[in-house]
Order: C-alpha cells, then structure tokens, then sequence
C-alpha cells in the first residue's frame, strides 16, 4: 500500500479552497501554508491565458529529506507518507534544503504573531493549541491528513472513498481536481487516471519517485505541459523545468538568478 495522489491541471480553477481547508484541518499558523497554487500567466495574443499548478508535499518514495534528518525526526511510514515528529525536530532544517521540490517551511517566531498581533487569540487559535500545537522552531508540511487516512482505517473506512478517511483538500475541492488512493492497487482511482491518462510525476529526473502524479489538458496554449521524451530532464511540467535555456528566457537569468 502506498498513498498518492492525481492532481487534473486542467480542472484546478484556482479558488484556494484546497489551502483553506488544510488551514482549517490543521490549524495552520496565518503565516504557514502547506499545499500551494503557483500561477502561471502566458500572453495569448489577444488575450492572457493563466493556468495554476497545485503544489505541496510529494511524500517521495525515496524521500531526500528522511536521509539528512539527523535527528530521526522526518520519517517515512510503510504506506509511503512522510511525516515530521516535531517533538525530535532540532530546527536544523536539513530537510528543508535537502527537498528538490521546495515543500517545506520552517516555522520561526515571527511566522507565528497570531491572526491579531497585540490582540488575544481567537477561538480558532485557542482550540488549535489544544488539538495541533505548532512549535516554533521546527519544520512543517503537509502530511496527507495521515490522522483522517490512520482513523478512518481504524473504523473500516477506505482513503479516498470515504470522505471521512480523505484529505481535506481532496474533499473540499470543488472542481474534482483532486483524487487520492491507493497507488499499489491497479484498480484504484489514482492507479486508472495515471495510467488512462499517462499521469506524470514533476521532475522525475530528480529519482525521488513522487507520489503525486499529474494530468493535464493543453494549458497556456501548449500541446501538452508534459515535456517530449528527448528532453534533457525527463517528464515535467514544462513552465516549472530546471532546463537553464527556459528559465533565461523568462526571468533573463540562470536557474535561480534574480
């Protein structure tokens, strides 16, 4: 068993309510996101096509960051999910550069000022502590809802069926974007869409082997936002490529460059 997840590009309308139901789910700080819809714009002629990529934690199979924790603290489950014990967490932040993907952040004081800096906690804030404390001082991500996906096997649910056994993000959205499942079951969800729609992975050059897979429809005026098999890097998703010449064409740098 291992649990993945398909993201549909096309279907994504950009309305946030992924982030705001994992902001509700976990009680996230005001200054922490988790999963993230990076926006991309293109200049159609007459008019300005945007598409959006939905980000957050691959949950690797060959996670980077469960490597260089020195701690113990980053670790991987058998189902696949990679979590952080915040409680072994040393703040290092290893793991953080170690992630090729950028899906990790590290919670310091001044992410945590609460929703009304000089004011006293709201109610949120108040039952957040008592039932998913934060600690400054260490790293967070998204952990796939482990709590919904380990109490809903509990009572006999199946992840990605039962709502109850489900992602947050995966419930709320409301395009049907989403889809969450077993990736060892061939009959799974997530197994038919990856295979019935040539799924592909971002960078897999990298070798971390996601569990997030993508599918897509013909975005911002490409044949496909999957790059061709003679690509230096592999399958990606073309406008998020480490491939320098692309990157200099937008940003008039190198990968990285200001």
């Amino acid at each position: 068993m291992r649990w993945g997840m398909v993201i549909n590009l096309a279907k994504c309308t950009r309305c946030h309510g992924c982030v705001a139901a994992c902001r509700i789910e976990h009680f996230l700080p005001l200054h922490l996101t988790w999963p993230r819809l990076i926006a991309w714009e293109t200049d159609a002629g007459k008019k300005l096509e945007v598409s959006t990529y939905p980000v957050r934690c691959n949950h690797c199979k060959d996670a980077p960051c469960v490597k260089v924790c020195p701690t113990g603290a980053t670790q991987q489950r058998e189902d696949g999910l990679v979590w952080i014990d915040q409680n072994k967490c040393a703040g290092c932040r290893y793991c953080v550069v170690a992630c090729p993907y950028q899906n990790r952040t590290f919670l310091s004081k001044d992410k945590d000022p609460g929703y009304f800096p000089g004011y006293s906690l709201t109610g949120f804030e108040k039952k957040g502590k008592k039932l998913y404390p934060h600690q400054a001082g260490t790293t967070e991500k998204c952990n796939f809802c482990m709590e919904r996906i380990d109490a809903g096997l509990a009572n006999g649910l199946k992840p990605g069926i039962d709502r109850e056994a489900t992602p947050a993000c995966v419930n709320t959205c409301q395009a049907g974007a989403l889809t969450f499942g077993d990736l060892d079951d061939p009959e799974s969800e997530v197994s038919k869409l990856i295979r019935e729609k040539d799924g592909f992975q971002l960078h897999p050059e990298y070798g971390t082997d996601p569990s997030i897979y993508y599918i897509d429809g013909k975005l911002c005026g490409c044949v496909s936002n999957k790059a061709p098999l003679e690509a230096t890097t592999g399958s990606h998703i073309q406008h998020l490529s480490t491939i320098e010449d692309r990157a200099k064409e937008i940003f008039g740098a190198g990968v990285g460059g200001k």
